[in-house]
């Protein structure tokens, strides 16, 4: 799969967009079941959606806790990757932070922003003293009222696929 090519595609036209969710639902299949899914992409952003329906619901009838940090971590770990590359750099969460502050009762939706100068930054300019760099990401969500429902952190390690030692 030409991920670059179906990402450019994305961000162009719906049926771009539908491509790439259907690719990712096999790259992804935790994600598959509870629809998470992009609904929209740029340069610096991406929208992830999880959908209000009954596989996502808690005991209150509320979108689930996990549901919610599932698609706030799928937000930022694929703009990371869309902005650096699998080919180049791998991608480990290393730890997970929600606060939530409105119960989901609506489809929710998860938004990352990134542009080069922080990827720069955060990223490209530490791995050049360093074999590996922890990357804290902020990710709003919000229901399809636009009430702020909670704010995720993804604590992202980062390496140059060629710092990866593991046993084999």
């Amino acid at each position: 799969m030409n991920i670059e090519k179906y990402i450019s595609d994305a961000k162009k036209s719906k049926f771009g967009l539908f491509k790439l969710n259907l690719g990712l639902g096999f790259i992804i299949p935790f994600n598959k079941p509870h629809r998470i899914k992009i609904v929209e992409i740029g340069d610096d952003f991406v929208k992830t959606i999880i959908p209000y329906r009954r596989k996502n619901l808690n005991h209150i009838k509320g979108i689930h806790a996990c549901g919610l940090a599932t698609a706030a971590e799928f937000a930022s770990g694929f703009l990371l990757l869309t902005k650096l590359g699998d080919k180049k750099y791998r991608l480990i969460m290393q730890s997970l932070e929600m606060n939530y502050l409105y119960q989901a009762k609506k489809d929710s939706f998860a938004v990352f922003k990134a542009d080069d100068e922080w990827i720069n930054q955060q990223v490209i300019e530490p791995l050049k003293y360093s074999d590996q760099v922890y990357v804290k990401c902020e990710i709003k969500l919000y229901d399809q009222d636009e009430n702020h429902i909670a704010t995720g952190y993804t604590n992202w390690q980062i390496k140059e696929w060629k710092s990866v030692k593991t046993k084999m």
